[in-house]
């Protein structure tokens, strides 16, 4: 007897861990939300099973204020960029309110603009305001906000809001932490991705602080996937050690840090956790299934 409902609790929970999912997201972003979701995100869901209509309403270097203003003043000054089947499309000149009905959004995210990100002040009165804006206009009663908690600038970068934070990455990366998780709480958002702890976490492997490409966006290919990582395993609520999906330009051994990286990000998301895997134990993708 004892044996039998050993078997049927594993069965059960190895179907609710499997059990396909769809989602729909929009972001209401920046060039961090690209980085973030425009390139992998998809793939990892599709890899397991799951699928995923992505948009993301773009104004690089966009702030809360920002959208806030755009909100108010209906502007037509985003791209729509939209991901459906694996298939990207780029709508110029949109505004938020065609954006927002143009799906049953399951989540829509929010984010401060990167020099600002860890500075608790800068979200308010905007974010309250973006929240409420966006509830009058959801065609989803139950649609969940995400506050997007983004990454510390690389050590070398010439950023100049690097200098808000003393030029120092500990320092930005404590303050983006502090800001965005008290910031999500003060307005009521549940969901933050810990997209910047995935960095963070990566940084401290042996790829050490390569995973930017330019001092502030992400690099293309592991960077970018890492942060990806965060963002699946967050939505969709099933662990990414293991995913199958991994671009022919990300080596096993990138995947594999990448993929450690926002796994623990996503269980200890204000704290960084080090990598310890080397590049000589994954000679092969299929390493991952071990």
């Amino acid at each position: 007897m004892r044996r039998a409902v050993i078997f049927f609790l594993s069965i059960l929970l190895s179907s609710t861990s499997i059990y396909a999912k769809q989602v729909k997201l929009l972001a209401i972003g920046n060039s961090f939300s690209d980085d973030a979701i425009e390139h992998y995100l998809y793939g990892l869901a599709e890899a397991n099973g799951d699928t995923i209509i992505i948009g993301n309403m773009y104004i690089g270097g966009c702030s809360l204020e920002t959208h806030f203003y755009n909100s108010q003043n209906n502007s037509n000054s985003y791209s729509y960029r939209k991901i459906v089947n694996g298939e990207k499309t780029e709508t110029p000149e949109f505004n938020l309110i065609d954006a927002i009905i143009d799906e049953e959004w399951d989540y829509i995210s929010f984010q401060q603009v990167s020099s600002l990100s860890g500075i608790y002040e800068s979200y308010f009165p905007y974010l309250d305001e973006l929240v409420e804006f966006v509830e009058k206009h959801s065609t989803n009663s139950e649609v969940q906000f995400v506050l997007h908690s983004t990454w510390a600038y690389a050590k070398s970068s010439t950023h100049s809001g690097f200098y808000n934070y003393n030029n120092y990455q500990p320092e930005m990366y404590n303050a983006i932490i502090d800001a965005s998780n008290r910031a999500a709480d003060d307005a009521g958002i549940k969901i933050v991705i810990p997209a910047g702890t995935a960095i963070q976490n990566g940084r401290n492997s042996s790829l050490g602080d390569t995973f930017c490409r330019d001092g502030y966006h992400l690099e293309l290919t592991y960077g970018r996937y890492t942060a990806s990582c965060a963002w699946y395993e967050k939505l969709f609520g099933k662990s990414v050690l293991g995913n199958s999906y991994v671009p022919d330009a990300i080596n096993p051994y990138q995947a594999k840090v990448a993929q450690f990286a926002a796994h623990t990000a996503v269980y200890k998301p204000t704290s960084v956790t080090p990598v310890w895997i080397y590049e000589v134990t994954c000679p092969a993708i299929e390493w991952f299934n071990n």
